[in-house]
């Protein structure tokens, strides 16, 4: 069951690509407020029509949830946002890379303090060298979209 989840998981970096780069273009036209609440107004169509036929759990739970925990709706709204932000100006795999550094340097955080009631991981070795690996390769993405806009340019 693992490796359907990571093919699912690799399948949902994909379509994210997809749509940041979709996205991007949009926002140039529309704007990034307006391309943002289009992707939540048609999230929420779509995810309607799947509750309707799919969802087993309770909606009405959302209401007495703690408030913290509803806040991680306004997180990801604020990542798409500034995703569809930052893909025109820095392009979709420093995007990527970018946020993906962020989810890695606060998922140690977090493992470390156990936040959010999660497990306890201790930060070590392995985790630093996957980090700084991470902030390397953004660092030379980042140096290579700048070599190539300048290529572009010229």
């Amino acid at each position: 069951m693992s490796i359907f989840m990571i093919l699912f998981t690799l399948i949902g970096g994909i379509t994210l690509s997809a749509q940041s780069s979709i996205n991007g273009t949009l926002s140039r036209k529309a704007g990034t407020i307006e391309t943002t609440f289009l992707t939540f107004i048609a999230g929420t169509l779509f995810l309607t029509i799947f509750i309707l036929f799919f969802g087993n759990g309770n909606i009405l739970a959302l209401l007495d949830a703690p408030k913290w925990q509803l806040s991680a709706a306004f997180l990801g709204t604020m990542y798409l946002l500034l995703s569809v932000m930052a893909v025109p100006r820095i392009g979709v795999i420093a995007t990527n890379i970018s946020g993906i550094a962020g989810q890695l340097v606060i998922g140690v955080i977090i493992d470390q303090f156990g936040w959010f009631n999660s497990l306890v991981i201790e930060l070590d070795t392995k985790r630093i060298f996957a980090l700084l690996f991470m902030v390397i390769s953004l660092y030379f993405i980042h140096k290579g979209n700048k070599r190539t806009i300048k290529e572009t340019v010229a």
